[in-house]
């Protein structure tokens, strides 16, 4: 058994421990008959102390809908993610990943008091858009960015404009996606002045 396990290589702690906890999250929600994300892995607004509110700001990112929703959401998380921890690091992936949920948390919660908000997507829209980064060079504006931007925010705003009633927060995937463009121009800006010396 142990060479077995030997084999298996836990290449992206951040990633793939996420992922896992999110996998939990929807079997307890399940088990709970819908339970827990009301509870614990939702935002939404409620009275201005109530430490819940608070807790998940963080804890909504953890739930899924439905099995279908996880999957839509941990497709592009486990391709792409990995990538990026490598590239940036465990930590500053990790801080990457809780302020998107905290901006994004913090702007459903004034923007959008009466709807409840749950999910990776801002997760997985923040790593889209900082992978368009990934190969930055100083004085440059990476293609991928602008097409990447093109293809999935201007997609994003033409869906909430055109279906808003789907289910499907485009506010969530937005704050993500700019987030996600953020961190890659302060996370580059510094290398490439580096390398300018």
């Amino acid at each position: 058994m142990k060479k077995l396990l030997a084999k298996f290589q836990y290449n992206s702690p951040v990633i793939v421990t996420y992922s896992l906890l999110c996998l939990l999250a929807l079997v307890i929600n399940y088990l709970t008959g819908g339970g827990a994300n009301k509870l614990v892995f939702s935002v939404y607004r409620t009275r201005l102390f109530d430490p819940m509110q608070y807790l998940r700001l963080v804890t909504y990112v953890f739930g899924h809908a439905n099995y279908e929703h996880f999957i839509s959401n941990f497709t592009v998380i486990l391709l792409v993610g990995p990538m990026l921890e490598e590239k940036y690091g465990a930590k500053p992936l990790m801080k990457m990943m809780f302020m998107t949920a905290v901006v994004t948390g913090i702007v459903q919660i004034v923007f959008f008091p009466h709807t409840a908000l749950l999910g990776a997507s801002g997760i997985a829209f923040m790593l889209i858009l900082l992978s368009s980064f990934a190969n930055f060079q100083r004085g440059k504006i990476p293609v991928t960015l602008i097409l990447v931007a093109l293809i999935y925010l201007s997609g994003e705003i033409i869906n909430g404009i055109t279906q808003p009633n789907d289910n499907i927060s485009q506010m969530g995937h937005i704050i993500g996606g700019l987030c996600g463009t953020v961190f890659g121009w302060l996370i580059t800006k510094p290398k490439a002045e580096s390398a300018a010396v």
